[in-house]
C-alpha cells in the first residue's frame, strides 16, 4: 500500500469523510447513552465535575435511610406518650371517683371536752370563764403528718366564736361543733376520714374543760371494698404506663426508656441534631402503686394520686413539645436533603446529558454530509477512471 498514491482532491475528501464518520460515530453514541459527556477524554472538567456533584447526591442520599429511621423514632415516642397521656387521664378518672364515693367511713374520728360548758355558752362565744378562759391555748397534735398537716395552736379571746376557731383548726383538716351536752367536739373532715385528731392539750390560764383521748375512725366495710377495687384497678393503669413507655421503641431505640438518637444530616457529618430521651415509665412520672388497706382510704390519699398524676401529665406535655420540636426539625432537614439532591443531580445531568433534539439534528446534517463527501469522492477519482480508460 506503501506504492499508492493519491491524488491530492481524493486524499481532501477521504479524511473528510473519516471525519464526518468519527463526528456521525459520536452523535450516535451520544443519542444511544443520552450523555453529550461519557468519558474524562469527552471533556475532563464536566466529567469531574459533575462525577463529584453525583458522589455528593450519593452520600446525602444514604443518610436519608438513617434521618426516615430518626422520624419513625420520633413518631413512635409521640405516639407513646399519646398513649400515656391517655392512662394518665384514665388514673385521673379513677382517683376521682374515690372523691364521689362515700366518705369510707361510718364514724370520723373525733375528740371531746369532758366538762360541758355551761349552758350559755353559744356558738358565738365559747369563753365563759369557767370552762374555757380568755387566753388560754388550745393545741391540736397533727392530724395526718404525712398528708402536710402540721400541728395547730389557737388561743381563746375574751370573745371567741366557734367560727374563729374553725377558721384555725381548717388547715389541720379538724372542724370544731358543740353536741347536744354543749361539749366541744372536735372531728376530722372529709378529707381526713381515715385519720385520728391528734392529742388535745390546754395551757396557759387553765380552765375545767379537759378533753378526753381521741377516738379512731370506724370503716365502712362495703365503702372501703369498693375503695380497694378502685385500688386495683388504679394500680391495673400504673403497669400499662411502665410497659407502654417500654413498648414505644423503633429499630432498636426508645426515647421513653432513656435511649438517646443523634442525627447526621451531610456527608461530612457536621450537621447533627442530638435528641436525649427520657424516662417516662410510672417510677419517672412519679406515679406509684397503691396498697389496699391503706390507699384510697380517704380524700386525701386521691388527692395525693391526683396531685401526682398531674404533674406527670404536666411533664408528658412539656416531653411532648420538646419531641414534635426535634420532629418537626428532622423533617424540615430530611425534605432539604431531597431537594439538595435534586438540585447536585441536575447541576451533573447539565454538565453531561445530550440534548437529543440537537443530537438527532446534528446526525441528520452529519448523514447528509456523509453523503456529499461520498460523492466528492467519486467525482475525484474520476479523473483516475479516465487514465484507466485510455490503458484499456
Amino acid at each position: 500500500m506503501t506504492g499508492i498514491v493519491l491524488s491530492a482532491s481524493v486524499r481532501q475528501n477521504l479524511l473528510s469523510l473519516q471525519s464526518t464518520a468519527a463526528l456521525l460515530a459520536t452523535t450516535q453514541s451520544n443519542l444511544a447513552t443520552g450523555n453529550k459527556v461519557n468519558s474524562a477524554l469527552d471533556n475532563p472538567t464536566n466529567f469531574f465535575t459533575a462525577q463529584g456533584l453525583n458522589n455528593r447526591a450519593s452520600d446525602i442520599g444514604n443518610l436519608l435511610d438513617s434521618i426516615g429511621n430518626g422520624v419513625q423514632v420520633l413518631q413512635a415516642a409521640n405516639t407513646g406518650i399519646t398513649s400515656l397521656q391517655s392512662l394518665v387521664s384514665t388514673a385521673k378518672s379513677i382517683a376521682n371517683q374515690v372523691l364521689q364515693a362515700p366518705t369510707g367511713y361510718t364514724t370520723k374520728s373525733t375528740i371531746t371536752s369532758s366538762a360541758a360548758l355551761p349552758a350559755g355558752s353559744t356558738s358565738t362565744n365559747l369563753v365563759d370563764g369557767t370552762a374555757i378562759k380568755s387566753g388560754e391555748t388550745l393545741t391540736i397534735a397533727a392530724t395526718n403528718a404525712a398528708a402536710g398537716d402540721v400541728a395547730t395552736s389557737f388561743t381563746f379571746g375574751a370573745t371567741t366564736s366557734l367560727a374563729q376557731l374553725n377558721t384555725a383548726l381548717a388547715a389541720n383538716q379538724l372542724t370544731a361543733s358543740l353536741d347536744s351536752s354543749n361539749d366541744l367536739v372536735i372531728t376530722t373532715t372529709n378529707d381526713a376520714a381515715s385519720s385520728t385528731v391528734g392529742t388535745v392539750t390546754l395551757g396557759g390560764t387553765t380552765g375545767s374543760a379537759t378533753f378526753a383521748a381521741p377516738v379512731a375512725p370506724v370503716a365502712d366495710p362495703v365503702s372501703q371494698a369498693t375503695r380497694a377495687s378502685l385500688v386495683n384497678q388504679y394500680n391495673n393503669i400504673v403497669t400499662q404506663i411502665t410497659t407502654t413507655a417500654q413498648d414505644s421503641s423503633f429499630n432498636g431505640i426508645n426515647l421513653l426508656n432513656g435511649d438517646n438518637l443523634k442525627l447526621t444530616f451531610d456527608e461530612t457529618a457536621k450537621s447533627t441534631l442530638n435528641i436525649t430521651g427520657t424516662t417516662l415509665n410510672a417510677a419517672g412520672l412519679g406515679i406509684s402503686s397503691l396498697t389496699v388497706g391503706t390507699g384510697f382510704l380517704d380524700n386525701n390519699s386521691a388527692n395525693v394520686a391526683l396531685a401526682a398524676l398531674g404533674t406527670a401529665s404536666t411533664t408528658l406535655r412539656t416531653q411532648a413539645s420538646a419531641f414534635g420540636s426535634n420532629l418537626s426539625i428532622v423533617q424540615i432537614r430530611q425534605d432539604f436533603n431531597k431537594n439538595l439532591i435534586n438540585v447536585l443531580q441536575t447541576g451533573s445531568s447539565n454538565l453531561t446529558l445530550a440534548d437529543p433534539n440537537e443530537e438527532a439534528a446534528n446526525s441528520q446534517a452529519l448523514s447528509t454530509r456523509q453523503s456529499i463527501a461520498v460523492s466528492a469522492l467519486a467525482l475525484a477519482n474520476q479523473s483516475q477512471q479516465s487514465v484507466l480508460q485510455l490503458l484499456r
